[in-house]
Formats: structure tokens, C-alpha cells, sequence
């Protein structure tokens, strides 16, 4: 079926954008820096974690996905603009494929960043170039952040600017240890509008920090062979597991107390929070109430509690528990888009509070 909106109102079209003179310069290139692949050497095609059969096939395909992907620098260019091919195009029906498949853009300095553009282009283009901005940019040095996809791979991707532009490098970060956070399709992103509003993007901004996402849609089901692979990196700031609604209650119980085991020997003072479920709407007709969690999830909570108590106990003081279930607040059944997956709101939300508890240690 046609879509006639566009015939009546031309912004909601997606035409492929004229980026005239630009030149563009590839994504790795310096003073460009990339940031969120702590497992991909240079020249390597953008993975979150290498293509080991030792992983699940679900894993290795959305490792390819380069949600939590940055690219920061400083430029006086009028024009900013992305060329870019993807590996693989991920439409949903609740998500915007900005969000999905798209860019978006930030200007200023940590702390005083805004949101100004993004891409536009076709749904069923997996290759295109496209102005991240509407109107010209200042024209001064700023400073910009350019986040990934949050759900597409990238084949390649180039950025451009106008031909006399300078490009510097960003300004440093706050700290050199990078966030790192676990868990499932909430974790990665679904089903934010655009990829600077998941969660881990918001913080990473928040606390000018790399924050490394390794959500996996549908596969955040706590194996092993996943936590050694988080072990590896070198001198993280803190670890956040939030995978109960991939493993369910009874997959947590199996596979908790194994992963943070990994994650402590490796390191054996970087913070741990273990966050449990957040809250689903299709908990509201089996409770009657949007007050009253599912009993399931509250035993789930319970265990997850204990284990941080049990550890803290035995003298691991850098353990903590996050109850997911008040993670976004009262009215956290108006966040999602289909009763689980997150809003922009929801994700600011959950952001808010995650940003009040990890500051106090991180």
C-alpha cells in the first residue's frame, strides 16, 4: 500500500539525502574514535563479541549488531553526513527503523550534549547516504558523537564532512574504564526510537564513559562462555547483569551464581550489580494490580537478592542488587511499546535511577 502521508506533509518523507562536496573519511579512521568493540581489531568488520562457535548461534549473529557503537571528534564542519552500507537490516513492526537501522547525532561537550538529527533513508535501503542534521551546523569547532545502529550490522560506513572542514580528536574521557552492561533485548535497545536513547547510551553520555552493550536479543541467557569473554576486558568501571527475562526465573537459578563467579576471579574488585526483571504488563491480569509483582518474579528477585547477600557475607563488598521491578518507577506499565519492550521514556527512565545508584560506586 502507498503511503500517501508524504504526499501531504514532505518531512516524513525518506528521501536520500544531496551531500554535495562532502568528503568522507572512514569510520576508523584517526582522529575519529571508535568506541564499543572491545573485540574488534582494526580492519576487522564491527563485532561486539568474536565469531566463536563456542557461542550460540543467536549470540554470534547479534554480536554483529552494533548497539552501544560510538564515533566522537571535534569538527568545524557545516555539513555532517553518513555513507554507509549494512551488513543486515533488522525491520520490526515496534520499532522505528531509526532506532533500528539508523544513526543519530549529538553536538557539545560531555555533560552539555544535545540530540540534533538523524538519518533518513529508506526502509528497504540496506545501503545509503544520508545528512544526520536539517540546516546548516555552526560552522565553529564542536564537539560531536555520531551512536550505531542499534540493532543492524555495519558492512561499512564513512563519515563526511565539508571539504575544508578540520577534524580533531574528542575531547578525552571522563575515565578510561569502560561500563559494561549484559543482558537481553531491553538491554541492547529494543525498542528505542533512535540508538542514543537506550539505556547504556544514556549513561554513557551521563558519565562521558565508554559503555560497552552486549544486550542480545532474545539470547542473554547468562552462559559461561559469554562471561569469559566480558572477563577479558581489560580494567572495566563496573559490570551490570540484567538477563533474568531472557533465562527466565529458572535459567538465573542455574547460571547466576557461575557468571559472576567468572567476572570476580577476573576481577576481583570491579563493581557487579545484578539486576532483576523489570516489570511486564502481562504481569497487570494476573495480579489484578500495577502494584503487585507476579509471584514468580518476586521468588526470581528473592534469589538474586540472596546471592548478592550470600556474597557480600563471604566478604565481596562490591557486589550490589538492583530490584529491576521498581527500576522505572510507578508508572512503569506506560513505558513499553508491547507490554516488555521500552519506550524512550522507559529507557529514560530506568536511566534516571541507574545513573543515581552507579555514581555512588562506580
Amino acid at each position: 500500500m502507498k503511503n500517501r502521508v508524504v504526499k501531504y506533509d514532505k518531512a516524513m518523507a525518506a528521501a536520500a539525502k544531496d551531500t554535495g562536496e562532502l568528503r568522507f573519511i572512514p569510520f576508523d579512521t584517526p582522529p575519529l574514535r571508535l568506541s564499543g568493540f572491545p573485540f574488534t581489531r582494526p580492519g576487522e568488520k564491527l563485532r561486539r563479541l568474536p565469531d566463536d562457535p563456542r557461542l550460540s548461534d543467536g549470540v554470534r549473529y547479534l554480536s554483529e549488531h552494533t548497539s552501544g557503537g560510538r564515533i566522537d571528534f571535534r569538527t568545524d564542519s557545516r555539513h555532517l553526513a553518513v555513507r554507509v552500507k549494512l551488513r543486515s537490516s533488522s525491520h520490526m513492526y515496534h520499532m522505528p527503523d531509526v532506532g533500528s537501522a539508523g544513526f543519530d547525532l549529538y553536538m557539545g561537550d560531555p555533560g552539555r550534549s544535545f540530540m540534533i538529527g538523524n538519518s533518513r533513508a529508506d526502509k528497504n535501503s540496506d545501503a545509503y547516504t544520508s545528512d544526520l542534521h536539517i540546516g546548516e551546523l555552526p560552522g565553529t569547532m564542536n564537539s560531536y558523537t555520531i551512536n550505531l545502529p542499534l540493532y543492524s550490522g555495519v558492512e561499512s560506513l564513512e563519515i563526511g564532512i565539508d571539504q575544508d572542514a578540520k577534524l580533531l580528536p574528542p575531547v578525552p574521557w571522563s575515565d578510561e574504564r569502560p561500563m559494561v552492561f549484559y543482558g537481553t533485548s531491553i538491554t541492547q535497545g529494543g525498542c528505542a526510537s533512535r540508538p542514543g536513547m537506550s539505556y547504556s547510551n544514556i549513561l554513557g553520555r551521563r558519565f562521558n564513559m565508554q559503555a560497552f552493550n552486549f544486550g542480545f536479543s532474545g539470547n542473554g541467557k547468562g552462559e559461561p562462555e559469554v562471561a569469559e569473554y566480558l572477563a577479558k576486558i581489560n580494567d572495566p568501571a563496573l559490570y551490570l547483569l540484567d538477563y533474568e527475562p531472557n533465562a527466565r526465573p529458572e535459567g538465573v537459578k542455574k547460571t547466576l551464581k557461575q557468571f559472576i563467579s567468572i567476572l570476580r576471579d577476573a576481577h576481583p574488585e570491579t563493581p557487579i550489580f545484578v539486576m532483576s526483571s523489570l516489570r511486564f504488563n502481562r504481569e497487570i491480569p494476573i495480579t489484578g494490580d500495577v502494584n503487585i509483582q507476579a509471584e514468580i518474579l518476586a521468588e526470581s528477585a528473592k534469589f538474586q537478592r540472596g546471592e548478592v547477600r550470600r556474597r557480600r557475607r563471604n566478604g565481596d563488598k562490591n557486589i550490589f542488587f538492583i530490584d529491576g521491578g521498581k527500576i522505572a518507577g510507578k508508572d512503569w506499565h506506560e513505558f513499553s511499546v508491547d507490554g516488555c519492550h521500552q519506550t524512550d521514556l522507559g529507557f529514560y527512565m530506568i536511566a534516571n535511577n541507574l545513573e543515581k545508584i552507579l555514581k555512588k560506586v562506580r
